[in-house]
């Protein structure tokens, strides 16, 4: 029997998790690589010590037929539950357990930077900042945010058009401990310098205490961008302070800066793929920016690989 048809995937968030379970769901052979410390992408968690944030992204939501069929799998199975009213859904005992659940059973390895990809006859392979090669594969995705895909494309000498068309806000993200209570799981003062507070405690299958993310605006996060963390975090402790009405004694404070964070302007395609190359991409960046549309477009270029390369079946 021949070998199944390889696809490598540049990116371990969801649209890169959903591309890869659907892919192997169909028997093609994947591996995931990501540069972070672990799966995820910007549905994240940070933990220091006994303490947990979810620094990234706090919820989803799902709009469409698709999502909507997922988020109740992973109700059933204990990987999200509701959060804060309004539909909302968070992963237990984090934010990177749907991610995670995708994942379950297929290679992903983290910690790895491509540098470049590179196609030689029909294949594709991929170099690391490490000088280790990966490959040959039948095709790669790559799933990273919309700069992070031109940048990797343009130093290997390969282009997919529209790209640079999606946009990105950053945002600054405030993590806090500190003594006392909090009533309100979420608020969103949408005023700088703060757009958004969370007390993470509030979410199913986490530690108690009074543990805040705090998301400064994307306007405030723009302008203060190459800050210093600890001008962040006296700015973002002291707008968290005037939006919740108390004073915070914190024992913990701890800036994180998403370069990255929220979709200004999305492509308004599923996703995108080149059959002649056998390359394409995939995220929030090509339906906007929900969880639930890193999911779609994830699947979306699965489907397209698939139409391409045929089933193992």
């Amino acid at each position: 029997m021949s070998e199944p048809r390889s696809v490598a995937i540049l990116g371990a968030g969801m649209a890169g998790a959903a591309a890869a379970r659907g892919l192997a769901e169909a028997g093609l052979s994947v591996a995931v690589f990501d540069k972070g410390r672990a799966v995820g992408g910007r549905m994240a968690t940070r933990r220091c010590g006994s303490l947990q944030f979810d620094h990234g992204a706090q919820f989803m939501r799902a709009h469409g037929p698709a999502f909507a069929a997922r988020l109740a799998e992973w109700g059933q199975r204990g990987i999200v539950a509701p959060w804060a009213g309004a539909a909302r859904w968070v992963g237990i005992p984090d934010m990177t357990a749907p991610v995670r659940a995708l994942l379950a059973g297929l290679p992903a390895a983290s910690g790895v930077t491509i540098t470049r990809v590179r196609r030689t006859g029909a294949g594709w392979h991929l170099d690391t900042a490490t000088g280790t090669t990966h490959g040959p594969f039948d095709a790669v995705a790559l799933t990273c945010p919309a700069p992070q895909v031109k940048a990797l494309l343009d130093a290997s000498g390969f282009a997919l058009p529209t790209v640079e068309a999606a946009t990105y806000a950053p945002c600054w993200s405030l993590m806090v401990a500190a003594p006392g209570a909090a009533s309100e799981a979420l608020i969103e003062p949408r005023e700088d310098p703060v757009g958004l507070i969370a007390l993470d405690a509030s979410k199913p299958g986490r530690p108690g205490g009074l543990r805040l993310t705090i998301h400064a605006t994307a306007a405030w996060s723009r302008v203060h961008l190459e800050e210093p963390h600890e001008t962040i975090v006296a700015a973002l402790l002291a707008g968290a302070e005037r939006d919740l009405g108390i004073v915070l004694h914190p024992t913990h404070a701890e800036a994180h800066r998403w370069r990255y964070a929220q979709v200004d302007h999305p492509l308004g395609v599923p996703s995108l793929y080149d059959p002649a190359l056998r390359l394409g991409a995939a995220g929030d960046w090509c339906l906007g920016g929900r969880i639930e549309a890193a999911y779609d477009s994830g699947a979306a270029l699965a489907g397209s690989i698939l139409a391409d390369l045929g089933t193992a079946a």
